[in-house]
């Protein structure tokens, strides 16, 4: 693995290159997740081994910073940032990006279809596909209320609650009472920190995200929504197949759940070696 940096004029982006060269006619695979930086996929790279893979860190997390200190998460600021990367990389490019990279990733795709030749965008968060999209956002705004009030414990707890329920959300979820940090194995208490990307807000930029459908049915990219086998009817399951009947399609089952591509490296892990058999045959 090489790591590089492509500065940008108010960012840095760094990003890790696995991988031999590409021959003659071959695409690298750019993975872009959010708010996952690129350590996420080098599971999913080792599995891949005869494939230039490069995965980067979004603007303002892991390694890439912006020049102001700031995080920028609004996926059509991102999507520049990506087009400039596959500048450097050499369009088309085939792209896997999961949740919130998958917004991102539809952003490019809609703004610089040339760039990329196949995009199997993983289980994206986008809140508006769904048809309880209020009751959704009001259970966003219930885990950042809680976490902006008790901390990283109570707003993960709040977070994962939520994108564990399967199916719409309900009058009762809504009026429960907030999880107890502990049933899920989080502390409760405050470190002081409200800095989250999940949890501060920053993640509303990705999930309110619009995709411009007639842009992407109109691109020359051919877009493959995924789901995880065992992502069942919960949230980023239920935003994948919403976007895919939205783009009048199905969603393509892969193998494990949401972050099915990565070993044990956030403690849950997938099933990075089946996952990458699914996605050389879904590249093509």
């Amino acid at each position: 693995m090489e790591t590089r940096t492509l500065h940008r004029p108010d960012a840095d982006l760094v990003h890790d290159v696995h991988g031999p060269d590409p021959a003659p006619g071959d695409r690298p695979l750019l993975c872009v997740g959010q708010p996952m930086d690129a350590t996420g996929f080098r599971s999913l790279a080792a599995e891949l081994p005869d494939r230039r893979v490069v995965a980067y860190d979004p603007r303002g997390l892991g390694r890439s910073t912006r020049h102001d200190g700031r995080a920028d998460h609004d996926p059509r600021v991102q999507a520049e940032d990506l087009h400039a990367l596959v500048g450097e990389l050499g369009a088309p490019v085939d792209v896997f990006a999961s949740s919130g990279g998958a917004v991102t990733a539809l952003a490019l795709v809609a703004a610089h279809p040339g760039d990329v030749r196949v995009l199997v965008a993983h289980e994206p968060p986008l809140v508006g596909v769904l048809p309880d999209a209020d009751a959704a956002r009001r259970v966003i705004d219930g885990y950042e209320r809680a976490y902006a009030a008790g901390g990283w414990g109570v707003g993960m707890a709040g977070f994962l609650a939520a994108t564990s329920w399967a199916g719409p959300f309900t009058d009762e979820f809504l009026a429960a009472t907030p999880p107890d940090p502990a049933a899920f194995g989080l502390p409760a208490d405050d470190d002081g920190r409200r800095d989250d990307p999940l949890l501060s807000g920053g993640s509303r930029a990705v999930v309110d995200h619009v995709p411009d459908v007639d842009a992407l049915q109109a691109a020359p990219t051919r877009i493959v929504v995924a789901v995880g086998e065992e992502s069942g009817d919960t949230f980023t399951a239920r935003t994948a197949r919403g976007l895919a009947a939205r783009l009048g399609q199905d969603v393509v089952v892969f193998p494990s759940h949401h972050g099915g591509f990565a070993g044990g490296e956030f403690g849950w892990p997938g099933k990075p070696a089946e996952f990458a058999a699914r996605l050389r045959e879904v590249l093509g």
